[in-house]
């Protein structure tokens, strides 16, 4: 089932936000009178076609990884004389630029669009209240407690972890202080609490932020009884079974069940004594833990799932917004994320950040997956995030992008002249090679987190 979520989320996602960054460039080049020749959703060979009344074909192909529109422009092919004045390339520059803008514009509005309608939805909201301060940590250091509120950091207001965690990716790699605001559960009176920051996390491959400030999220207690098996798991080898309640892990006693997956995550490979309850008589079963991932990321695994607990009525809270107020919200959001997603790509650049935390269609396809079996809010969330991510990464001024387009059109402008077509299409070549490169690592770090 999962699969099926994941192959449907990808199409769709793919779909929507490459028919919408195209129909941009499509109907601002109607409107400035060019002729467009070809609308295609994908590539390759086409599965669906049609004409238009202006002789449009439109097109779905069998390669659902972008798409494109061709437009008449001498530069591709001769042009009747009487239809020159339909040509792109004929057309001023200031509306060439409006037409290859246009796609990514496109983009942002339908973030804005999808954060608006995620605003309408309404959500449940978990409070970011903080259960544990690791001692000696950087929390620690800055006198927070466990019980504590969060309620905003540098300024921006957190209604959730969610929140707590953007804002924080936010200073990922940075010096400096961290401003957060916290207050006591229930209370009113907010107080302000810095964290020295040191090259935070800079160049961590797998950036944990609130682990690495030694803040450990509340949560209601979830006893250890077994309500999931992987059946090829280790539990399942040794005999464990639905319904027991693990009791103690070698001489680690269980209460709760985060305690079962701290001792497992930092013992991969290791054999132990599981001591648990069985319909009311003790059982002990040895078995050796599993491995997970490689490297830093190596961990344990035991391959048995709990029923969560119940939130407390006084630890959730609802959010939601009128249809004007949403409006404000879906433009705050994706200005937000877009000034994120540059500031990330600039920390890449200046190595603050690592860049195996750029992804490529594998970690897409699962997140595509996984958010469209959550609901229709995190499919929303997702396409938003993603679509955003396609605006910004278009607007690069990298020969082959959009971006690389309209540097080559503000040259124009300027200069009163086009570039050489040498010099353009050096840039192209350039352009193909950085694009190659960072598609191939983008891949490479999909390979890895397998």
């Amino acid at each position: 089932m999962s699969g099926l979520y994941m192959l449907f989320g990808t199409l769709i996602a793919l779909g929507v936000l490459v028919t919408f960054h195209e129909f941009g460039h499509f109907w601002v080049a109607r409107r400035c009178g060019v002729r467009v020749l070809r609308f295609s959703v994908g590539f390759g060979s086409p599965l669906v076609r049609w004409h238009d009344r202006h002789g449009t074909e439109f097109m779905v192909a069998a390669i659902p990884l972008g798409g494109y529109v061709k437009m008449l422009d001498e530069r591709e092919g001769d042009v009747a004389p009487e239809q020159l004045d339909q040509a792109f390339n004929r057309k001023p520059v200031l509306q060439r630029i409006a037409i290859v803008a246009a796609g990514p514009i496109a983009n942002f509005l339908l973030a804005i669009a999808f954060f608006w309608a995620i605003a309408m939805l309404g959500s449940q909201q978990v409070r970011p209240v903080i259960g544990k301060v690791e001692p000696d940590s950087l929390a620690a250091a800055a006198g927070l407690q466990a019980g504590q509120e969060i309620v905003a950091v540098d300024g921006e207001a957190t209604a959730g972890w969610a929140a707590v965690n953007l804002q924080l990716v936010r200073r990922l790699g940075e010096s400096g202080t961290l401003e957060l605001q916290v207050r006591e559960h229930g209370a009113l009176q907010v107080m302000s609490r810095q964290v020295v920051l040191n090259d935070w996390q800079k160049g961590v491959d797998e950036p944990e932020p609130l682990a690495s400030l030694g803040l450990v999220p509340w949560r209601p207690a979830v006893l250890p009884v077994v309500s999931e098996l992987d059946p090829d798991g280790p539990a399942q080898a040794a005999g464990v079974q639905l319904g027991d309640r693990l009791l103690a892990l070698d001489d680690q006693m269980l209460d709760d069940w985060q305690q079962v997956v701290d001792w497992v995550r930092q013992r991969p490979g290791e054999s132990a004594t599981l001591r648990l309850d069985r319909d009311g008589r003790q059982v002990e079963l040895p078995l050796t833990l599993a491995e997970r991932g490689e490297g830093q990321a190596r961990s344990g695994y035991l391959g048995v799932g709990v029923k969560g607990g119940e939130w407390p009525a006084d630890m959730l809270h609802e959010v939601s917004y009128g249809p004007a107020e949403a409006v404000l919200e879906g433009m705050r959001r994706t200005w937000g994320m877009t000034v994120l997603t540059l500031d990330s790509l600039k920390k890449m650049l200046f190595g603050e950040l690592s860049v195996k935390n750029l992804s490529g269609p594998i970690t897409i396809a699962k997140v595509a997956g996984a958010s469209a079996q959550s609901g229709v809010a995190d499919f929303l969330n997702f396409l938003a995030y993603l679509s955003i991510s396609l605006g910004v990464l278009n607007l690069l001024p990298i020969p082959v992008l959009d971006g690389g387009h309209l540097l080559f059109y503000l040259v124009e402008w300027v200069r009163g002249r086009p570039l050489s077509e040498r010099v353009q299409g050096w840039g192209i070549q350039i352009g193909i090679s950085l694009v190659l490169g960072v598609m191939l690592l983008a891949l490479v770090n999909d390979l890895s987190r397998l």
